[in-house]
């Protein structure tokens, strides 16, 4: 019998339309018949009980909000009668909950490149990374001369990343400029990198060189280029070196635990809470239990599902800094005059998502029921195993730059609409539905559409476990197929 709804908490007072229904549809949900009144599409939610204007909306076993006008039974619940009830900053309790995770010990392993410091990448690539966006055209030239010349023989790929800031920044946004370009350069995917810079910038390349600390100086050359006399002549020198000793690593056998990976959403949908992200739920808890590392962020996009994630750190300092992670977050919306809480977009509101708090708590589901173990700010590195919090915005390419530059080899990308972007490490897409999947086999690397589709949860875990070690493994995936590869910086301030 086909499923036509899904009530996901028993004290829900929504359930949600798995399959485009009509009005006048009869179902008994709970014992109680519910008579649709109107036609509701796929994805989106309708009322199980009458509701008094103001009264909360139940999804997940929490509020997403209350609606704005009396609804009946059977009533479409969306957008136009349900609004957050987020406001301003808040005070918060810990109030920590025992988690205990019955995952076994599996002796996993993928074809990783061993660097020298220890750590592990799951591509060779080479990389051309700009100090400044004034070296951009240079950049990508070179990148281009050098594919053509070596035909990417030995090596994975060979990519610029060219970016607009590096210059005309101040504070904040001059920091974060060089701690993302820094992530980029340590980065264990990169097999060899080229810094360019162009010499008068903020981004001075001698400072920027010192802002790195150690580095392979094999692997890492600088070029500055209004200190060399032919720029194209001396970056082509410079890669050949550092290509010769990148095309010769191999990859060796790497336990699981050393994998790190980004969980990232975008284009949600209203299956996204059902599907796709408590599939990451589910890999990111197996993944932990291997003693490997998974990494939430999108905070903005925590707002109303917060507490959930507060009461998971494993210590009072963890949960100081999470509540420190939000109300920041939640401090900057309102410098600059915004609301905490109007953030679902036109597309995440047409398939679905109602409110932030429906969107949070469909979101933060990628995060599974592990504890948190670390708190990073915005261009921080990785310091600790486990599931980590990562302070970013909700912006597609700023958070999944965010996550590839801390130090995931992955970012898993779950999406209910579709988009076919990647950042500069493997971007996975993970459909939230079969349709999705079907239509854009060019942007979807796996569909978690057949969770509604009587699949069981478990068994859609174990392909998924397969297909990620097989990327880990060097399978690529459409973004890199495409060449899709872009980075995006956080700014908050002003340009000089």
């Amino acid at each position: 019998m086909e499923t036509k709804y899904l009530k996901i908490n028993v004290a829900d007072n929504v359930a949600v339309a798995i399959l485009d229904l009509h009005a006048g549809e009869e179902m008994l949900i709970d014992g109680i018949s519910v008579t649709l009144n109107e036609d509701v599409p796929a994805g989106h939610k309708f009322a199980l009980k009458d509701f008094s204007e103001g009264e909360d909306v139940i999804k997940y076993g929490y509020p997403i909000g209350h609606a704005t006008s009396a609804k009946k039974v059977g009533d479409w619940m969306n957008e136009d009668n349900i609004k957050t009830n987020l406001a301003g900053l808040l005070d918060y309790t810990y109030n920590p909950v025992d988690v205990t995770l019955d995952i076994p010990a599996k002796d996993l392993t993928f074809k990783g490149y061993r660097r020298a410091n220890g750590e592990v990448g799951i591509r060779n690539e080479v990389w051309i990374i700009p100090t400044v966006g004034c070296v951009n055209g240079i950049a990508n030239q070179l990148a281009d001369a050098l594919r053509r010349e070596t035909g990417e023989a030995g090596v994975d790929a060979i990519v610029a990343y060219p970016h607009n800031y590096g210059c005309s920044q101040l504070g904040d946004d001059h920091e974060n400029t060089k701690k993302i370009l820094r992530d980029m350069v340590l980065h264990p995917n990169a097999g060899a990198v080229l810094v360019i810079g162009l010499g008068c910038e903020n981004n001075q390349p001698d400072v920027f060189e010192e802002f790195i600390g150690e580095y392979d100086k094999s692997r890492v050359k600088f070029m500055v280029t209004q200190k060399v006399g032919d720029e194209f002549e001396e970056g082509m020198a410079l890669l050949r070196e550092i290509y010769g000793v990148a095309s010769k690593d191999v990859r060796v056998d790497v336990p699981i635990s050393e994998l790190r990976v980004g969980l990232k959403c975008g284009g949600s949908d209203g299956f996204s809470g059902i599907t796709a992200n408590p599939l990451l739920g589910l890999f990111s808890d197996f993944l932990v239990a291997q003693g490997g590392t998974s990494v939430l962020t999108e905070v903005p996009e925590m707002f109303g599902a917060e507490t959930i994630l507060m009461n998971r750190c494993r210590n009072k300092e963890l949960f100081e800094q999470t509540v420190s992670l939000i109300n920041d977050f939640k401090e900057y919306f309102l410098s600059h005059g915004e609301p905490v809480g109007e953030n679902p977009s036109p597309g995440n509101k047409a398939g679905g998502i109602s409110t932030l708090e429906d969107k949070a708590l469909g979101c933060t589901q990628k995060c599974g029921k592990s504890l948190v173990e670390g708190v990073m700010g915005y261009g921080d590195r990785l310091e600790v195993k486990g599931l980590n919090l990562l302070s970013s915005p909700g912006n597609d390419l700023v958070a999944a730059t965010a996550l590839a530059s801390c130090g995931c080899h992955i970012v898993l990308f779950t999406t209910g609409r579709g988009t076919p972007f990647g950042t500069f490490v493997p971007t996975m897409k993970i459909s939230t539905n079969s349709t999705l999947a079907k239509n854009k086999p060019g942007w979807i690397d796996f569909n978690a559409g057949v969770i509604v589709e009587n699949e069981p949860m478990e068994k859609t875990c174990e392909r998924f476990i397969d297909y990620i070690i097989s990327v880990a493994n060097g399978e690529q995936v459409n973004n890199e197929k495409k060449g899709y590869r872009e980075i995006a910086i956080f700014k908050t301030g002003v340009t000089l």
